[in-house]
């Protein structure tokens, strides 16, 4: 599998640093991606960050909840390796961009970074 980077533009909410995506590229799931993965500053100034998982957004009695579309079958902390990858996914990306440094006027050509 391969967790793309997808860059938040401003008009996206404060915080937002970028989404993420799971392409598959292997087995039953080859050809298919998983959207939905959010990466966030962390509130509160300890400069790190945090990843949501794709969920989905319901109503009852006029109280909005969510349903959280890919969960731990029994392991609570099942999700942490994941939620790794798709960090260090957006340090390999980070680093691509700081890397490059366009000169001044060049448009930046990279808008995904992969990692495998």
């Amino acid at each position: 599998m391969v967790v793309r980077i997808l860059p938040s533009d401003s008009s996206t909410p404060v915080g937002k640093i970028a989404d993420a995506e799971i392409v598959f590229d292997d087995g039953v799931l080859n050809g298919l991606k998983l959207v939905g993965f959010s990466i966030w500053e962390r509130r509160g100034g300890n400069g790190g960050r945090n990843v949501t998982f794709p969920a989905r957004s319901y109503s009852v009695n006029g109280e909005r909840r969510s349903f959280a579309l890919l969960r731990p079958v029994m392991d609570t902390t099942a999700q942490e390796p994941l939620r790794a990858l798709i960090l260090q996914a957006l340090a390999e990306y980070e680093a691509q961009l700081a890397a490059a440094e366009p000169t001044p006027g060049a448009a930046a050509d990279a808008d995904t970074a992969q990692t495998v």
